[in-house]
């Protein structure tokens, strides 16, 4: 339920102006890659289904991140297979996949790597750290301290690393899959709002119907492990996920729905061609330019994966919330009133008109 009703539209509608030079990337799609991508995607959910049940949405926002060179943030309380999950959609493609268990000691050279004097030839010698991999599942993010958390900012803002003053590329693809459990406090830390906002998506978890986990059940017994087993059929080369990505950006987007992906974004923040009365008290710092962008990218992998080369405003509106509600910083006043991102999310779809 929307948290502010929108006002009676009256007048012409106010247009947010775009930036004319924006260009798309050249050459349209073919029927042919339209369904090669539907293809390899298939893939990729048939090996979600022998690993997970349920949990429908977080496979599709795996996948569309994924796929729009984005990195995720998975919130649930324990026992909901998010890293599981996470898992299932590395070992999807034959890349190379590292596990990070995020603790309150884990040091920057722990993650980015560090320099080993090597006696024998007098020089010092890179050891790369586990970040220096395709896809990187960092688990419970929020245990790591502070220096820690910066470079991972640093991974995943310039997909590069610097270790003894030399820069050093991730390689590619490069994915960040990070997850935390919202309940426990002790031997935590807060993630700063700078990284927050490099995450292209935050997915929260839900519990499963009795329905599935009874499924659920019964794939334990069947497979005779509560982890899934190694399975390397049906796996996506690095050139296929590389395939994707460029496919979709080369997604025709519309004037009007980057306008509209501003709009949302703008509005948030008390802009917009139609500010939300009252937001001020609820919300005190809304969505910048890096949630449009998102947006319009996380719209353009959704077109494409469901057989379109442009993108509808439903599109945008399917992962509205995933986009924006880790990017709206509530008020004191809303937090102690009850008051969720998701809420002002809705009042925000309702109010902005769609092109």
């Amino acid at each position: 339920m929307a948290l502010f009703p929108p006002r009676p539209q009256q007048g012409r509608n106010e247009q947010v102006p775009v930036n004319p030079a924006a260009t798309q990337a050249t050459g349209a799609l073919t029927p042919d890659d339209l369904q090669r991508c539907r293809l390899l995607a298939d893939r990729i959910r048939t090996r979600f289904s022998r690993t997970l049940v349920g949990q429908d949405e977080l496979r599709e926002s795996l996948i569309m991140t994924m796929v729009a060179s984005g990195h995720i943030l998975i919130e649930s309380v324990p026992g909901l297979a998010k890293t599981t999950a996470a898992q299932t959609l590395a070992t999807s493609v034959s890349c190379s996949f590292k596990r990070i268990q995020c603790t309150p000691d884990l040091m920057p050279s722990d993650l980015v790597g560090t320099q080993i004097y090597d006696f024998s030839t007098q020089r010092f010698s890179t050891q790369l750290g586990p970040i220096h991999a395709n896809f990187v599942l960092l688990d419970e993010i929020n245990r790591s301290n502070a220096k820690t958390q910066s470079a991972m900012l640093e991974a995943m803002a310039e997909g590069a690393t610097t270790i003894g003053g030399e820069r050093i590329e991730l390689p590619r693809p490069f994915m960040v899959i990070a997850t935390q459990n919202p309940i426990e406090e002790e031997g935590t830390y807060n993630l700063p709002e700078a990284q927050m906002d490099r995450f292209m998506l935050k997915a929260v978890m839900t519990y499963p119907s009795a329905e599935q986990e009874a499924v659920m059940l019964q794939m334990l017994t069947r497979r005779g492990s509560d982890m899934p087993l190694p399975d390397d059929m049906d796996r996506l080369s690095t050139s296929d996920v590389e395939f994707l990505r460029r496919c979709s950006r080369r997604v025709h987007v519309a004037d009007s729905i980057m306008r509209y992906a501003v709009d949302l974004a703008a509005t948030s923040r008390g802009a917009g061609s139609r500010p939300i009365q009252g937001l001020s008290a609820s919300v005190r710092l809304g969505a910048g330019p890096r949630a449009s962008i998102a947006l319009v990218r996380i719209g353009q992998a959704h077109a494409l994966l469901s057989g379109r080369d442009y993108v509808v405003p439903e599109d945008l509106k399917t992962f509205a919330h995933q986009v924006l509600r880790h990017r709206i910083l509530l008020t004191f006043e809303a937090l102690a009133d009850g008051v969720t991102s998701d809420q002002v999310i809705d009042s925000i779809l309702e109010t902005v008109p769609v092109p």
